[in-house]
């Protein structure tokens, strides 16, 4: 498909109208638009009533690898957050139209300033043993959350800073405003079935914020119990799923959970993951009747099986633009691009084009930016009010010339050796070896392609002991926020090491501010110091969820985000 079309239907398919996490939308509609500055739409009414369906069956798709934590505080990736998304819930829960309906929290109160929330739970709610599920177990997982000292450092913690004093908990190392009291943080339950949070600013897309896996409480056994997420025996959840079985490294069973308060509307007997690390068999399995979903976002279908596949199962081939950009992150501490010059000139080497219609297959839009299509800008979505043409353009001449000054002001005569890793993926180590013969071609560098199993591949990046990885990052919720304030100094999510004291600031700034176009504008210039000035990671194409569904499975759904719902799918057959 044409770029200019495919950017149409992007928009149409990604403007999603309200700034909140886990918004969905349906395939060929958007839901309805709502203006950046006023709050997403709401009801403390119940979702409405899913239409008759079958009950029982089991639903089988590929989880790719093992998740690296199910511990919801520490997650930071899509194949731990596809399970935790299935056997916890938090205090609201959005629908397939991207409406914010009751979770735990059965309605909530605001108050006219926009800073003081009052959540009021359900005292159905229980966890998957039975117990209550309480105001406190929603303090006690966000103050851990934030809690300086707790151990690995949650990369999300930042997600958390709306709260007020939140930030300044959470952060010791040059902080001069540092409290060590956790009673200070914005989050107190009053009783047990009423949680009272306090804002640092009005933040209209809060309260769906609160869908996302960050935020879902803990049950109290986690307190004496430091390992209590790496066993299926000891993960209570309240979702509406549990896990029955985990053989890890190999698959992971979900069942219902008996104890959940909206148990009726789980359909499904069963879910299980495989974990099958190759794309060609995956979609083996998928075509032989193993899998009832093969592909994205948790799987992938073989690139170069794409357009056999939209011709031979047209009715189960779905391609669906989402808000998501693949990129390669460079270290900018790490030599030789902690140089400005050098980072450019890689970037600027590719190209996209070639990659996305020769490689991936999947109607892929080349990235020149950070913030994706789709995400609400001031009246507009941010793309089209703020164009990513200027950041920069592929041109072999001018990255040979910016490789050979930032050669210059390393004082090097020849780069050190370059390694490029990348996780365990068919797709990624195509790219991989297309860009790495590009860089070849057109810089003249040698670059050595490694590829690592998920969870080391992310202990890696996340320590920094790379100096080219492959990424990919999605919206967390409908406002550039989600996707600008990752590269903050300090951020638990910023692999790259980048700090830019201009570009905090301007974040920092714009979480006080109200006035849309203003917001925008802030956001604009964060996004062309990130980009055009540092070249702090190099963007390569937006997504696309690839994927193939059976005809019989029904209610599973991609959200604008790109991820997986199933809690109330079914198989009518």
């Amino acid at each position: 498909m044409k770029r200019k079309s495919l950017l149409i239907i992007l928009t149409l398919v990604l403007t999603v109208g309200l700034a909140l996490a886990g918004c969905g939308a349906k395939e060929g509609k958007a839901p309805e638009q709502t203006p950046n500055n006023e709050n997403p739409p709401t009801t403390n009414e119940p979702a409405p009533e899913t239409p008759s369906v079958k009950k029982g069956g089991e639903f089988r798709l590929n989880l790719h690898s093992e998740p690296p934590t199910l511990d919801p505080g520490q997650a930071q990736d899509n194949t731990s957050g596809t399970v935790l998304d299935a056997i916890y819930e938090g205090l609201v829960n959005v629908d397939e139209e991207g409406k914010i309906h009751p979770g735990v929290a059965e309605k909530w109160d605001v108050s006219e300033d926009g800073l003081n929330i009052t959540f009021h739970l359900n005292k159905n709610a229980k966890w998957s043993n039975g117990d209550p599920v309480t105001a406190h177990d929603f303090e006690y997982a966000w103050k851990k959350v934030l809690d300086p000292k707790t151990e690995p450092a949650p990369p999300y913690a930042y997600q958390l800073y709306y709260l007020k004093n939140a930030e300044n908990y959470n952060l010791v190392d040059n902080n001069p405003n540092h409290i060590d009291d956790p009673n200070q943080v914005g989050v107190k339950a009053a009783d047990d079935y009423t949680l009272e949070v306090t804002l640092e600013n009005p933040t209209p897309y809060f309260i769906g914020l609160t869908s996302f896996y960050t935020y879902y409480p803990l049950h109290s056994s986690t307190k004496d119990n430091e390992k209590w997420a790496a066993e299926a025996s000891t993960i209570i959840s309240n979702g509406p799923f549990k896990i029955a079985s985990w053989q890890h490294n190999n698959s992971i069973e979900l069942v219902p959970n008996e104890n959940y308060h909206d148990k009726d509307k789980v359909n499904l007997d069963k879910v299980k993951f495989v974990m099958i690390d190759a794309d060609a068999t995956e979609l083996s399995m998928y075509q032989t009747g193993q899998l009832d979903y093969a592909g994205g976002p948790t799987g992938a279908v073989p690139t170069d099986q794409i357009p056999s596949l939209q011709q031979s199962l047209p009715d189960e081939m779905k391609i669906q633009p989402y808000a998501s950009v693949y990129n390669y992150i460079f270290n900018n501490k790490a030599e030789p691009f902690d140089n400005a010059n050098i980072r450019k000139a890689f970037a600027m080497a590719i190209d996209r084009k070639n990659i996305v219609e020769k490689v991936t297959l999947g109607g892929q839009v080349p990235a020149y930016g950070w913030v994706a299509p789709g995400l609400l800008g001031a009246e507009k979505t941010f793309r089209e009010e703020h164009s990513e043409s200027d950041y920069f353009k592929e041109d072999y001449e001018e990255a040979k010339a910016l490789l050979q000054k930032g050669m210059e002001e390393k004082g090097y005569t020849k780069l050190p050796e370059i390694t490029l890793i990348h996780n365990q993926s068919d797709g990624h180590k195509k790219i991989a070896q297309a860009i790495a013969d590009m860089w070849k071609q057109n810089l003249g560098v040698e670059v050595k392609i490694e590829q690592q199993e998920w969870g080391v591949f992310l202990k890696n990046r996340t320590n920094g002991n790379y100096q080219v990885a492959r990424s990919g990052w999605g919206a967390d919720y409908n406002d550039p926020m989600t996707m600008l304030d990752m590269w903050m100094t300090g951020n638990g999510n910023n692999d790259t090491f980048f700090s830019n004291a201009e570009y905090d600031n301007l974040l920092k700034e714009t979480r006080t501010m109200t006035d849309p176009k203003a917001r925008m504008e802030n956001f604009a210039k964060a996004e062309k110091i990130l980009i055009q000035d540092n070249m702090a990671l190099m963007p390569i194409y937006y997504y696309t969820n690839v994927r193939l569904v059976k005809p019989y499975v029904k209610g599973v759904y991609i959200d604008y985000k790109g991820n997986i719902h199933f809690n109330n799918a079914y198989l009518d057959k």
